[in-house]
């Protein structure tokens, strides 16, 4: 159903895969494997409900099938070109759609990702669904206070990566400033 695209990434070119279901746009951001099969599908899946769903390829044609390949690769991630890669997805869905706000989800390091994302595009992200998400690297950590989108995440009981007593502290976190969020375990 998708295709492989590139779109402008401030100042830069990423590569993504784009499923065009016609409407408003969703940012599917990927697991710690890379832009692989899985994710595509997910993609297509979104279009397939009606979503204009953008899959944004963080590591640039790298991908690993291995845990180990796939932690380096994510404990490597340029985080600055990240932040520049999935902007630049917020703004070329916001062009393709016509539309001024997009959704984001992500998965596993891609839900870390959906909610710096949030925090850092308070204007165009109205809808952030982080999947057992945590943000594991120090330097990433986002003002929460940022973020305006309407926050649903769910969280597994027991998971070593986003353990439950790390999420009930990032709830508490975002309900004493009062943001719309509700993070399930």
């Amino acid at each position: 159903m998708g295709e492989h695209i590139s779109f402008t990434s401030n100042g830069g070119t990423c590569g993504g895969y784009l499923a065009n279901g016609g409407g408003p746009g969703v940012i599917v951001i990927q697991e710690w494997w890379g832009l692989v099969p899985h994710i595509q599908d997910v993609t297509d899946r979104f279009a397939a409900e009606g979503f204009t769903a953008l899959a944004p390829d963080l590591y640039h044609g790298e991908s690993s099938s291995e845990p180990d390949g796939a932690g380096k690769l994510m404990m490597g991630l340029n985080l600055a070109q990240a932040a520049k890669d999935l902007s630049g997805a917020v703004d070329f869905l916001c062009q393709t759609t016509s539309g001024d706000k997009v959704g984001v989800v992500g998965y596993c390091m891609g839900g870390g990702l959906a909610m710096v994302l949030a925090s850092q595009r308070p204007d165009a992200v109205a809808a952030a669904a982080p999947y057992y998400g945590v943000i594991p690297w120090p330097s990433a950590q986002p003002d929460w206070g940022h973020i305006q989108a309407k926050v649903v995440g769910e969280y597994a009981e027991h998971d070593d990566f986003a353990n439950p007593e790390t999420v009930r502290v990032l709830q508490e976190q975002l309900q004493s400033l009062d943001k719309d969020a509700t993070l399930n375990i």
